[in-house]
């Protein structure tokens, strides 16, 4: 069926919005639990309690991506809509639970994995549903719909503070939980228009069959060369992505003490973002093809100089200029990933193109914040991992510039197979006349000497 490019859609964008907010709003919020997490559970001489505490923030967030590759199948055999509702449900129950904690260790499976996994079930499917709706504005309303985040991820910190002091770190937990509770109705607006492969068995014989293996796990994706140079490079350039939200304001903190309202960076990084997520996604519907990518790279060399650019800054409003830089660019590379997955691999495909991507992502996500924690731990200072939290994202970027070229030359070949097919078929043709006509000649001759 061809995309409404509206109607309903309208409806599903908006849930998928709160998706998106609900979800990375409070992953991305992750820097103020995190100091509250240290002061709650840090009480002892552990020398190691930086790089323990990391732990949690950052396996939750590469939980929401090392699910994504068993989301998208399920997405595919179930549906968008029960498997964004079943997700949601999971990540309220698992934030539920890390209310009731009283170590850093249980946090490690109700926040870390349950909670995450929750959110992973229902982060995918808001972004697959909007290609059902959406063909000519995906990249608007990506960028609409990726602009959630930003707005959550602008005014979570300060409520996070404000609920915190006033009521501590677990009623807090609490309070977050109903964005899941209400992420859990918004998925019932996920009604699909594109037919999957459980409607099209069910139509049939009027109950469900699972589909072929090789449907269920469809590596055929791995098969275009341009969406394996996107595979690879995307997780190259992401090992030091996440560093700056869970570390940051614990790096304000050694630096400026309390001289400073730490939040404020956060209200930069999710401001900007949500600016570059609706002008870079509206710019995205004119770059034509996979030249979209482009996009990515400029985005992941800005944020590779600006992580860069967090130990050089000794005076504050330094640092607010790097978070808005930060975040304009990372609104950019955030807002396009679903409309690259729609041209390297077509619609038909992109549930588990994207899945498999965001599964690769979660490996580099995951080790990158412990990482940055334990040289925190041993030499007393974020100045050296954020200096090599910037290296990744320029040499993944140098890596997303052969795409287009590849993807270009790639086409060309698809092209030229049919015009092949077709002149070998009107070979075939011309000769069977000819033929055809060498056999009636000498029978019309005999008949006419008869």
């Amino acid at each position: 069926a061809e995309p409404p490019e509206g109607g309903w859609g309208w409806a599903v964008m908006l849930a998928a919005m709160w998706c998106n907010g609900a979800v990375f709003g409070i992953q991305n919020s992750c820097g103020v639990l995190f100091v509250s997490m240290l002061e709650l559970f840090g009480g002892g001489k552990d020398e190691q309690m930086v790089f323990k505490t990391a732990w949690v923030s950052s396996l939750s967030m590469g939980m929401v991506f090392f699910c994504s590759p068993i989301v998208s199948i399920f997405t595919d055999l179930f549906g968008c809509r029960k498997v964004a509702v079943t997700g949601a449900a999971v990540g309220f129950l698992g934030l539920l639970s890390s209310s009731f904690v009283r170590t850093i260790e249980p946090l490690y499976f109700t926040y870390g994995i349950l909670f995450a996994c929750g959110c992973s079930f229902a982060y995918q499917p808001s972004l697959v549903i909007l290609g059902h709706y959406f063909k000519k504005r995906l990249g608007l309303v990506n960028g609409i719909v990726t602009a959630g985040s930003s707005l959550f991820t602008v005014s979570l910190p300060f409520l996070l503070k404000v609920l915190i002091n006033s009521v501590g770190l677990h009623n807090t937990l609490r309070v977050l939980s109903i964005l899941m509770f209400i992420l859990f109705l918004a998925g019932f607006t996920y009604k699909p228009v594109v037919s999957n492969a459980k409607d099209k068995e069910g139509g049939k014989r009027g109950k469900f069959r699972f589909p072929p293996e090789k449907k269920i796990c469809n590596f055929s994706v791995f098969k275009v060369p341009s969406y394996r140079i996107w595979a690879f490079g995307i997780p190259a350039a992401l090992f030091g992505y996440f560093v700056p939200y869970v570390h940051l304001m614990k790096h304000v903190k050694d630096r400026f003490h309390d001289g400073v309202q730490e939040e404020v960076l956060l209200l930069c990084l999710g401001i900007t973002s949500g600016v570059g997520r609706l002008i870079f996604g509206r710019v995205a519907d004119y770059i034509p093809g996979a030249k979209k990518v482009y996009l990515q790279v400029a985005s992941f060399f800005f944020i590779g100089l600006m992580s860069m650019m967090i130990p050089l800054c000794h005076v504050f409003g330094g640092l607010i200029a790097v978070c808005l830089f930060m975040g304009l660019f990372d609104g950019c590379f955030i807002c396009i990933m679903a409309p690259i997955a729609f041209e390297l691999v077509g619609a038909q495909d992109v549930s588990q193109a994207i899945g498999f991507l965001l599964g690769f992502m979660s490996i580099p996500m995951t080790v990158g914040p412990p990482i940055a924690g334990l040289l925190y731990d041993v030499l007393g200072s974020y100045d050296v991992a954020f200096y090599l939290a910037g290296v990744p994202p320029l040499i993944g970027g140098a890596i997303l510039c052969f795409i287009p070229w590849v993807h270009e030359r790639q086409k060309l070949k698809e092209r030229a197979k049919p015009v092949d097919g077709e002149t070998t078929e009107k070979m075939l043709e011309n000769e069977n006349t000819l033929v055809s006509d060498t056999t009636v000649k000498p029978v019309k001759e005999m008949e006419s000497g008869v």
